[in-house]
């Protein structure tokens, strides 16, 4: 009996989070074919857009106030990915930071990621930061700068460890994917 009730409460609990997962990316400005969410997050839809085939980890939070996060197609997001395009001032002579509501026009910039690239669970991407196509950033990393197409990054901040390809491959693969638009 017991048995029979989790299996149910375990449908329920899939069906309720893909329920949860359609209505978030119905709030996002822009929704591409194919994409998906793998489970629940925290996102600032209305100023989100989603080219084709995205898919976004479970638990990932995406916050953006003023600017806007731009995702070109076939991304991957690992789970718990991070993306924050605000900041806030934290030199106003006299008051406490919680007391700061003014910003300036560079305290929110736009996040732009570019097609075919893999961001690995638990990175963060900040504000003003553009993602190179056919990048890959390791799990864990923090971006803090753009970065250029078909590198690997990885760290805190993240780093290039390698390029994705070498420059025959990169050649080989640019022709494949050019040929399958």
């Amino acid at each position: 009996m017991l048995d029979k009730i989790g299996a149910i409460l375990f449908k329920w609990e899939r069906f309720s989070n893909k329920c949860k997962c359609l209505r978030q990316l119905s709030g996002f400005s822009h929704v591409g074919k194919g994409c998906s969410l793998r489970g629940p997050g925290t996102f600032t839809g209305e100023n989100i857009s989603l080219g084709d085939n995205v898919t976004i980890g479970t638990n990932s939070v995406f916050l953006s106030s003023d600017a806007k996060i731009r995702i070109g197609n076939n991304v991957l997001f690992g789970p718990h990915v991070y993306i924050i395009t605000g900041n806030h001032r934290v030199n106003v002579v006299g008051k406490y930071i919680t007391e700061v509501t003014e910003k300036l026009p560079e305290n929110d910039e736009d996040v732009v990621i570019g097609d075919d690239v893999w961001i690995g669970a638990g990175a963060i991407i900040l504000k003003g930061v553009e993602v190179g196509e056919g990048s890959v950033i390791g799990a864990g990393s923090v971006v803090t700068r753009s970065l250029e197409p078909y590198g690997i990054y990885a760290g805190n901040p993240a780093r290039k460890i390698k390029d994705r390809f070498t420059p025959d491959e990169l050649e080989e693969h640019l022709g494949i994917i050019k040929d399958r638009k």
